[in-house]
């Protein structure tokens, strides 16, 4: 090799590490400057935080406190490289960071708290948009819209869930018990097992139930490699889940009262119950998940089949000739 070919190596070789030490560094500094914005925004919005972590103190509401973790956690799991943004997505970053703020503002003024805390989240995504572009916004815009399960539900949803399914799990408690063989009937939020009354009070409706495991379905989506279909009935099967569960919860503390005495049932109801129902509709969800694995083939996963053509026979296998007759 001539010495002049060794100097062209060394050249592109040296001209190759600096290309990647100034992808590095702009990867650095993009990651810095998001940070940067997200802080900036966490101290815009921390009054308003403040109050939504009071919420957390509530069981419903208990899984708040992961949300946030969560979402840092599901960025770094999704992240890409940053690419060079464009003039026209930086300015709709700006525009999406200013509607976010325009509509706090106004619910402020307006003392409506509903608008004025889920306004946090286009603020995240026009952060995201300004720094890394709409690229960045297809792998970091779903763990921000997570964000949204940090937040109590407004307070005429949570009124307007609240009756029905305490109503809903009174009823169907009560036939299931009935079905088992176990005289029993319903009164309002009651559920009456011989001269045993069991109340089916707020915090046996399920909802607490209903909103963590909804939230737990979206991140199970969030972090697996499914299609999309298979993703939104993981995510629509949650609501049936997660009341099946209670359901059996209080089905089970019936049966519970006839069989040990209530201060076991009750025991098992407070205590117990609250360990074992994730785990149950964990259980449940993985469930789903294998049905769902085997009932769709990939048929790109099988390569071309020629029509007319014997299957391959396993190897070291002669084939049977039979004698014609």
């Amino acid at each position: 090799m001539s010495t002049s070919n060794l100097g062209v190596g060394s050249a592109r070789t040296a001209t190759v590490k600096l290309a990647s030490s100034e992808f590095d560094r702009y990867q650095i500094q993009t990651w810095a400057i998001l940070g940067g914005l997200l802080l900036a925004l966490i101290w815009c919005y921390w009054n308003t935080l403040t109050t939504v972590a009071r919420a957390w103190d509530n069981p419903k509401y208990s899984h708040g406190y992961l949300v946030p973790l969560f979402t840092a956690v599901l960025i770094w799991m999704r992240r890409e490289p940053f690419v060079k943004v464009t003039d026209s997505a930086r300015w709709s970053g700006f525009a999406v960071i200013a509607l976010g703020l325009a509509v706090r503002l106004i619910a402020t003024r307006l003392s409506s708290a509903v608008p004025e805390m889920y306004s946090i989240i286009p603020c995240v995504i026009g952060a995201i948009l300004l720094v890394g572009g709409w690229p960045s916004v297809r792998w970091a815009g779903p763990a921000a819209l997570f964000l949204v399960f940090m937040f109590p539900l407004p307070g005429v949803l949570d009124a307007g869930l609240l009756r029905p399914l305490q109503k809903l799990a009174t009823i169907v408690s009560t036939y299931a018990l009935q079905t088992m063989g176990i005289a029993s009937y319903s009164e309002g939020n009651r559920i009456v097992i011989g001269e045993i009354q069991m109340g089916v009070v707020e915090a046996c409706s399920g909802l607490r139930m209903l909103t963590i495991f909804v939230a737990l379905a979206v991140a199970i989506t969030l972090v697996t490699d499914r299609p999309l279909w298979e993703r939104l009935v993981i995510i629509l099967s949650a609501v049936p889940i997660a009341l099946l569960v209670n359901i059996i919860r209080i089905t089970v503390t019936g049966i519970l009262h006839l069989t040990v005495g209530t201060q076991i049932a009750n025991k098992v109801f407070h205590d117990l119950a609250g360990w074992v129902m994730m785990p149950m509709a964990l259980g449940f969800l993985y469930v789903e998940f294998q049905v769902l694995s085997h009932l769709v083939v990939d048929e790109s996963a099988l390569g071309p089949v020629r029509i007319g053509t014997a299957p391959p026979r396993p190897e070291g296998k002669k084939p049977v000739v039979k004698p014609v007759v």
